[in-house]
């Protein structure tokens, strides 16, 4: 376990100066032993207005800047996370309580999304069209939109804003960087990397391109309902997202929300049992649980369930739980006691609601870490998708379900409010080509052989139904930073209305 001075030594290597933001509004805990790493000030919610018309006039100068110029800060800042990844890293374990492989795991998709990001910029481009007059062209364009806020959770402190915010810049828009409370010194490591590749860049950046403000939701709220923040990127609960979704909708502001998800895993007759425990294994308690796209579902046919179970079972048994940072954990700790009690609550529910409790479930390491709130992941088999199962618990706590016919599994997969991401293990190729077909799973991600989480940079990423509707990161995402233009050009010395209108 690292000491608080420890810490403090990485954080300085970070670039971050703490008693700079000192202060007695929010409180950090490492979630490793419960203890208190940071006091940090809040940003009052009555600056934010000179916050937010800093950006507004930085994007008066950015927009003007060639993209590909501006894809080299983006390569800047990629170079600067790939130097500061140890260190990071290691912040986001700290804190969050990843183990060692998931926060240099993270780190490492803020460099790729900013190598991703620096190829776009070079190909920001819009279509002609065929225009039915003639001496007429049509194209489109794409021009950048306008700052752009970024809110943060706990989970992900680093890898979200890297995310937004290496496709904001290349896309001609500043960012406001808002992070979640619990996991502040993260992000503010994440973002000084960015003010380093600033510097280098030279006053081609104009000041307020890039800031962070850290506070309480007061502070979110002011982004949320500021007419000059062009495009809010917000991940979090379904609950804030309803919060969220209508205050922009009332200002006609534009948003990608990235909120719940409650993923599912097919395993067919036709899969491969070795290799479909592995990929729950990892899916379901990687994180200890605690990604959006975290298996919590598992709809297996009756004929092989217990097959499968005689195989995951002893991998449950068998998983390292434990101090993040030490060599050979697994698991890590949950993010706090609120959330080791909702996880209770949830296996309480189930077993009211018919299931039975297979394995886990129970606190971890008390005695070693009183403060810290570890557990042993769990496994409950469910006599039907009952409501508690439909409900998103943020820990690792996994549900199996059994199918009869693909098409029961399917609508088992697409029967909960959520639907960011889902897979299937067959080898036969109807029933993959179902799954992803128009009737086959209803989630924004859909895969085959692979477990639901980890995804790669280069899709998008989103889901439907009460995860949001809106994507980010790879793919076209990039369009919904940009504001979209169509212009007709009249090359002719005619003018002919379209649809054969005649107006003379």
């Amino acid at each position: 376990m690292t000491t608080t001075a420890d810490l403090q030594t990485v954080l300085s290597r970070c670039g971050i100066d703490l008693p700079r933001y000192s202060g007695h509004d929010i409180s950090v805990h490492s979630p490793i032993d419960g203890a208190e790493i940071a006091r940090l000030a809040a940003l009052p919610v009555a600056q934010m207005p000179q916050v937010i018309d800093r950006a507004t006039q930085a994007f008066e100068q950015w927009r003007l800047v060639p993209a590909p110029v501006r894809g080299e800060l983006v390569r800047l800042w990629g170079e600067e996370l790939r130097r500061a990844k140890a260190d990071i890293g290691h912040v986001i374990s700290c804190e969050v309580g990843k183990i060692v492989q998931e926060g240099l795991g993270e780190v490492q998709e803020g460099v790729d999304i900013c190598e991703f990001a620096v190829g776009l910029s070079r190909q920001l481009h819009g279509k002609t069209i065929v225009s039915e007059r003639p001496g007429h062209r049509i194209m489109e364009q794409y021009h950048p939109l306008g700052p752009v806020a970024i809110i943060t959770a706990f989970n992900f402190p680093s890898a979200v804003f890297a995310w937004n915010a290496a496709i904001a810049l290349v896309c001609g828009n500043p960012v406001i960087f808002k992070p979640s409370e619990k996991a502040a010194l993260s992000g503010l490591a994440t973002f000084k990397a960015l003010e380093r590749a600033i510097e280098q860049f030279g006053n081609r950046a104009p000041a307020g391109l890039a800031q962070i403000v850290l506070g309480t939701s007061d502070v979110a709220e002011a982004l949320v309902d500021s007419p000059q923040i062009a495009l809010v990127s917000a991940t979090g609960s379904t609950p804030m997202g309803r919060t969220v979704g209508p205050k922009l909708a009332a200002r006609f502001g534009k948003r990608i929300l990235e909120l719940g998800g409650n993923n599912a895993m097919v395993v067919t007759p036709a899969a491969d049992l070795d290799l479909a425990v592995r990929a729950i294994v990892f899916s379901a308690v990687g994180t200890a649980g605690q990604r959006c796209t975290t298996l919590r579902r598992l709809i297996v046919h009756r004929d092989i369930k217990q097959a499968l179970l005689d195989k995951l079972l002893p991998a449950y048994r068998s998983l390292r739980i434990g101090d993040p940072l030490q060599a050979g954990t697994l698991v890590g700790p949950l993010i706090d006691k609120a959330s080791f009690d909702a996880m209770q609550h949830s296996i309480e529910q189930a077993q009211q609601q018919g299931g039975q409790l297979l394995a886990g479930g129970q606190r971890q390491l008390e005695q070693s870490f009183p403060h810290g709130f570890y557990v042993a992941p769990a496994i409950v088999d469910m006599p039907a998708q009952t409501a508690i199962v439909q409900h998103e618990t943020f820990a690792p706590l996994l549900y199996v379900l059994s199918y009869d016919e693909l098409a029961q599994a399917i609508a088992l997969n697409n029967d909960v409010p959520q639907g960011l991401s889902s897979c299937i293990f067959s080898n036969d190729l109807r029933e993959v080509e179902t799954f992803l077909g128009a009737a086959g799973s209803d989630c924004g991600m859909a895969n085959v052989n692979i477990g639901p989480s980890g995804a790669e940079i280069g899709g998008a990423f989103g889901g439907e139904k009460e995860t949001g509707g809106d994507r980010e990161s790879g793919s076209d995402a990039w369009k919904q930073y940009m504001r979209r233009t169509t212009n007709t050009i009249n090359y002719s010395r005619e003018l002919p209305l379209a649809q054969g209108i005649q107006f003379e």
